[in-house]
């Protein structure tokens, strides 16, 4: 029997709290391995994996233990992974033309996923970074970002992925027209069944820090090449942080131009964003829960201020509930087996 009370209060909300399976039931949010897509770096060698020092317990693999751990991914229901490749300097210039060679580590590494794991969805990064010794997303012409010499070279690396056996063609670039241009490159090379996810707001932000670490793609120091100029930053391509309607009039030139799915990157400082985007969008949006947010909640798990399963599962069903159809995390693993239990 409930207390008595000196109050007539005719709407409790409580009620739908007081037990756990109340709560189930009356839960509108719900995360599931469904929503979860894992990034995966590729490098080169042989039965190796390196752990990305500002990103705990997350590693660059060798092709052969890439499969290993794609299969895992697989068996735990995980519908895709996002891949990335991790080049030595040597392999990098200005052109970005080794981005472009048949028969390199990133295309052998899509075959060899597709080859284990058919059934595991393969979305490809078409930026131009991990190829570029000056360390942008595209091609650096008398300072600044050359826009459309960057789409050229990028729809040549789509349809490449595209025949290595991408699923998803993903341009994280944020130039201008991009995805009209993929589109059409995709469909002249015979793979109209290739989807596209673009990056659609894609913000200039802090917090990619420990992910260029795992790659060595930050923008060149210009200290270290005084002979040109290089911008500092990805300021003039990539979104300011202060503008969330914005990311609107950018979803809606991506839809005109054919995009499958969209994107917000990052998620955690942007719900607001991913909320907006969801409302004006007609497919489904991804929200990249990127390695500096992921990051933070380590560090603090590892020393001991927070429960790490606990903020993780909070921090991925907030992105949820901001509107992320699919959320792209290195907590992908790891919370697919929080799920199960």
């Amino acid at each position: 029997m409930s207390p008595s009370s000196d109050y007539e209060i005719p709407i409790r909300p409580r009620r739908l709290r007081s037990t756990k399976n109340i709560r189930r039931m009356a839960r509108e949010t719900r995360l599931s391995t469904d929503d979860l897509i894992a990034p995966l770096f590729v490098m080169a060698g042989d039965n190796q994996r390196e752990e990305v020092p500002s990103m705990p317990d997350t590693y660059r693999h060798t092709v052969d233990r890439l499969v290993d751990h794609a299969e895992t991914l697989h068996a735990l229901g995980i519908p895709a992974v996002a891949l990335f490749p991790a080049l030595p300097d040597h392999l990098k210039t200005p052109d970005a033309e080794h981005a472009l060679d048949p028969d390199h580590l990133y295309p052998n590494a899509i075959r060899a996923l597709k080859d284990a794991v058919p059934e595991l969805m393969i979305i490809t990064d078409t930026a131009l970074d991990p190829y570029n010794s000056d360390g942008h997303d595209g091609i650096v012409r008398d300072g600044q970002i050359d826009n459309d010499a960057t789409i050229q070279v990028m729809c040549e690396m789509a349809v490449l992925h595209a025949e290595a056996g991408a699923d998803i063609i993903a341009p994280s670039d944020m130039m201008d027209g991009r995805v009209g241009a993929l589109r059409a490159a995709l469909d002249d090379a015979g793979h109209a069944n290739a989807a596209i996810l673009s990056y659609t707001a894609k913000y200039s932000s802090n917090y990619y820090g420990p992910f260029r670490d795992a790659l060595d793609s930050a923008p060149e120091d210009t200290a270290e090449a005084p002979s040109k100029d290089i911008p500092e930053n990805k300021d003039t391509y990539q979104m300011d942080p202060a503008n969330g309607e914005e990311a609107v009039r950018e979803l809606m030139l991506d839809l005109d131009e054919g995009a499958d799915m969209v994107m917000v990157k990052p998620a955690l400082p942007y719900l607001d964003v991913i909320h907006r985007v969801q409302q004006h969008s007609d497919v489904p949006v991804a929200a990249y829960n990127v390695s500096g947010e992921y990051a933070m909640i380590k560090a603090a798990a590892q020393n001991g201020w927070l429960d790490e399963k606990a903020c993780a599962l909070e921090a991925l069903t907030g992105i949820r509930r901001a509107g992320a159809d699919v959320i792209l995390t290195y907590f992908a693993e790891d919370a697919a087996r929080w799920l199960e239990e």
